[in-house]
């Protein structure tokens, strides 16, 4: 008897780690096996000294339809289905292992990203998508409110008015009113979306991701500071980066009118 296909499969180019949630007759739907995959693979990820990027996207015609209400997590009992404890089990490590990640995460949105499959894409810190995806914040439909991060993600992205009306009316929102609106990073062609993603992870991969990871910490953790504790945490920053090979790497090649060749992770 053969293995059953992979949830996640995973591939390698170059420097950069591409994971492809792999359910795509049920639009790449969370189950709680797929979450051990995806989850593994991200830590495989984080622990390999020889990733400086990674990109997510699905298989098929879908990014992510959001959790499947037929998996055996979402079984109701006598109480109802505590779909709390769900969020607790799945979602939250989920979300907090995007956030934590040593190196930048591309999402590659490539049809539609709806409830959960939506705000796992936006957790991520690029979102490039297809001009064909869509964005739909699905809970108001079966009563329930935006998670796997929505409630926090969604305000600071693009403010309370447009956070609210997506996550209330449910409605589906195109790729390209996501871009218009600072929902994701960029919206390209369909056919070019396998091509943009790659290439900017693997300009990410260049870059230095020590830097890079402590942007995305500094620019969340200013969110809630005051202008001047905003700027001691920068100045807190800076020292710490200040004393890593990358710097010395980087001002010495601005000098020597060099690419620079960073290697801190």
């Amino acid at each position: 008897m053969s293995n059953p296909e992979p949830l996640v499969l995973i591939a390698s180019h170059g420097a950069v780690r591409h994971l492809t949630l792999n359910r795509p007759a049920l639009l790449n739907s969370f189950t709680s096996a797929m979450h051990g995959e995806l989850l593994a693979a991200l830590d495989a990820a984080a622990a390999d000294s020889a990733v400086r990027a990674v990109i997510v996207t699905g298989a098929g015609r879908g990014f992510c339809a959001g959790q499947d209400l037929t998996d055996s997590a979402m079984v109701a009992t006598d109480k109802g289905i505590d779909v709390g404890a769900v969020i607790k089990r799945h979602y939250r490590p989920l979300a907090l292992r995007i956030r934590s990640m040593p190196v930048p995460v591309v999402a590659a949105v490539n049809g539609v990203a709806a409830g959960a499959g939506a705000n796992f894409a936006l957790c991520c810190d690029l979102v490039v998508a297809a001009r064909g995806a869509s964005f739909i914040q699905a809970f108001s439909k079966i009563g329930l409110v935006p998670d796997c991060g929505g409630t926090w993600l969604l305000p600071r992205l693009v403010g309370r008015s447009r956070a609210l009306g997506l996550a209330m009316l449910g409605d589906k929102l195109p790729a390209e009113e996501a871009q218009r609106m600072g929902l994701i990073w960029q919206c390209v062609a369909d056919a070019d979306l396998p091509a943009a993603a790659l290439a900017l992870a693997q300009r990410l991969a260049q870059l230095p991701s020590v830097a890079l990871v402590e942007t995305r910490r500094v620019l969340d953790q200013a969110m809630a500071l005051d202008f001047g504790d905003a700027l001691t945490l920068e100045a807190q920053t800076q020292t710490a980066l200040g004393r890593g090979h990358d710097f010395v790497e980087g001002v010495a090649a601005f000098f020597a009118k060099r690419p620079p060749s960073f290697s801190d992770r």
